[in-house]
């Protein structure tokens, strides 16, 4: 099964290796590294794990932290795609789609950023539509969104006032950024972690080239 962990580390040469050493000591593959950001003397990893099923969620968190100074920031299962060229993937199948470029913007954009869904949405507050949503999202109809229309990328953590109560239960961490005009893209993800202002750098700077590739005659 695999695992998607989330480490703070110390900004250092040599620590991903030593992660990665005692990951293996541990019998656990990594799957695919993530740098999400660095700063202050400290760096936020991304690591995607295979952990086998006779094995035990928690041997992860007590394989690296026997690492001086890495601290686990979350665990949870991951069922993403696991390859190193998702965004480009993901432009290329924009590139060649004849329609229905929101909804692949839907379905793809969770696995390139490692969140649990997406939509797309276009209106303001109560009434704002859905025009895409990947498999996983939850019903949107009659949950206020005063947030919309959305002028420039934002942070939306699951303790705001128009979270309907089910959701702040289950810590829906969400993040939005504006889209191809009137447009707004939402991902969320349960449980945490919440999700870092590199990774809502990364997703405007998706959807700036995504707007771009989906005006281009289809190849």
């Amino acid at each position: 099964m695999s695992y998607l962990l989330r480490l703070v580390v110390p900004d250092r040469p040599g620590i991903l290796g030593a992660v990665a050493t005692a990951l293996g000591r541990a019998g656990i593959d990594i799957v695919s590294v993530d740098v999400l950001e660095r700063g202050n003397g400290v760096a936020v990893d991304d690591i995607v794990v295979e952990l086998a099923e006779d094995r035990v969620a928690d041997s992860l968190i007590t394989a690296v932290t026997t690492v001086p100074g890495v601290v686990v920031e979350s665990l949870r299962p991951f069922a993403g795609q696991l390859d190193t060229y998702r965004e480009l993937e993901l432009l290329e199948s924009l590139g060649r789609a004849d329609g229905g470029t929101q909804q692949l913007l839907a379905d793809g954009l969770p696995r390139v950023l490692h969140a649990g869904w997406a939509a797309v949405l276009v209106g303001s507050g109560d009434g704002a539509a859905v025009v895409a949503a990947s498999p996983a999202a939850p019903g949107l109809d009659g949950v206020p969104l005063p947030w919309l229309p959305l002028a420039a990328p934002a942070l939306l953590p699951s303790e705001g006032a128009w979270v309907p109560e089910l959701w702040r239960d289950m810590a829906v961490e969400m993040m939005a950024v504006p889209y191809d005009g009137d447009a707004a893209v939402l991902l969320g993800r349960s449980g945490g972690p919440a999700f870092r202002r590199s990774e809502l750098a990364r997703l405007a700077h998706l959807l700036g080239i995504a707007a771009t590739v989906t005006r281009l005659p289809p190849t």
